[in-house]
């Protein structure tokens, strides 16, 4: 079942808690556009939320008054994903698509991005209200590193010489990986390519490759090979970038692949073979196909990685990602609900030639 906020009436199909859910998404539209809660305070009573959302809000609001952005247009839709019906009361799973588009001066861009909310409903007085709304941080579910053996020897560092021994590259099928040519010298980075891949594939799972829970490393991995960055294959899962497939039922790739922190701690270590890059001290530092790495915390671990897509008028990048689907984004994520004071970020360029 699909929902938008639009500007018109509720359509005639909808009751019960299914037009209470429809009012909740044309609210959460509002209260993107005005940047305040105000108008979410009618439909929802969720105090811990909405002060989570108003600090967000606030957040954005600030950084688009630094910015000299003006938001011009908003729009919100909305996937009933699942759904628990008990009397008087519902439990829903929603994906929210929010669209806006905003304006600096004569330029113009439009962002998006998917969420995903846990929303309760309760029939009150004969009334539907919305009493509890829980957002899915997907920038904040831990990514699977593979077995605990593994994920010891990862946390270690891995072996000395992070690019390992030159082995005989695996059977790859040519189907998923057309332009693989081994570990020649000179291989261009076509960052129009990595881009246009990013585009292609951020709000949906390209059925070449395997989809994991928490899928923002893989999805920029697949972005810098489209833009052949050559694999590095290693054979090793503590070594190396590569992505091997599936094999007998059991999926083959690196952590540097698939885990933001690997990735990271791949490209800052250098790398004498496959993909490289070096650590820049600015976003403005970047250009297109570029990676950016998260660090919520400011505790030393990155858990989140994007990929840069496009650029503002002001010369600030855009970025894709993917488990929270985003498509030209502003870079600093503080309209992330996995933000905070302590967030930190490393930036890296990736070479122009391998």
């Amino acid at each position: 079942m699909a929902l938008s906020s639009g500007a018109g009436r509720r359509p005639p199909a909808l009751d019960g808690w299914r037009a209470a859910v429809h009012e909740y998404v044309k609210c959460v539209n509002e209260a993107e556009i005005d940047m305040t809660i105000a108008p979410l305070l009618t439909v929802a009573d969720d105090g811990r939320h909405l002060e989570r959302l108003e600090a967000r809000l606030a957040r954005m609001r600030e950084r688009e008054r630094l910015r000299g952005a003006r938001p011009e247009r908003h729009e919100a839709r909305a996937e009933l994903l699942a759904i628990r019906e008990d009397g008087d009361t519902a439990a829903v799973r929603l994906k929210l698509h929010l669209k806006r588009s905003l304006s600096f001066g004569k330029a113009a861009y439009t962002e998006e991005k998917m969420e995903i909310e846990r929303i309760r409903l309760e029939k009150r007085g004969g009334i539907w209200r919305v009493t509890a709304i829980e957002p899915e941080i997907a920038e904040l579910r831990p990514e699977d590193a593979g077995t605990q053996r593994e994920r010891s020897a990862d946390e270690a560092g891995g072996s000395a010489g992070d690019d390992g021994p030159a082995l005989p590259l695996p059977y790859i099928n040519s189907r998923l990986l057309p332009h693989f040519n081994g570990l020649r010298a000179g291989i261009p980075y076509r960052r129009d390519l990595a881009a246009a891949y990013a585009d292609r594939w951020w709000n949906e799972p390209n059925p070449a490759y395997e989809t994991f829970a928490v899928n923002c490393t893989n999805y920029v991995s697949q972005c810098l090979f489209a833009g052949h960055a050559p694999m590095n294959y290693t054979g090793r899962r503590d070594s190396g970038w590569w992505y091997k497939g599936r094999s007998g039922g059991r999926e083959l790739w690196s952590y540097s692949w698939a885990v933001s922190h690997a990735l990271q701690s791949y490209l800052a270590r250098g790398a004498s073979r496959g993909l490289q890059g070096v650590q820049v001290d600015s976003p403005t530092d970047l250009a297109l196909g570029d990676v950016i790495f998260y660090d919520w915390d400011g505790d030393g671990r990155f858990r989140h990685t994007t990929i840069v897509t496009a650029f503002d008028s002001a010369g600030m990048p855009l970025v894709n990602a993917n488990t929270t689907a985003s498509h030209h984004r502003y870079w600093d994520y503080r309209d992330s609900y996995a933000w905070t004071e302590r967030t930190r970020y490393r930036f890296f360029h990736i070479a122009d030639e391998f």
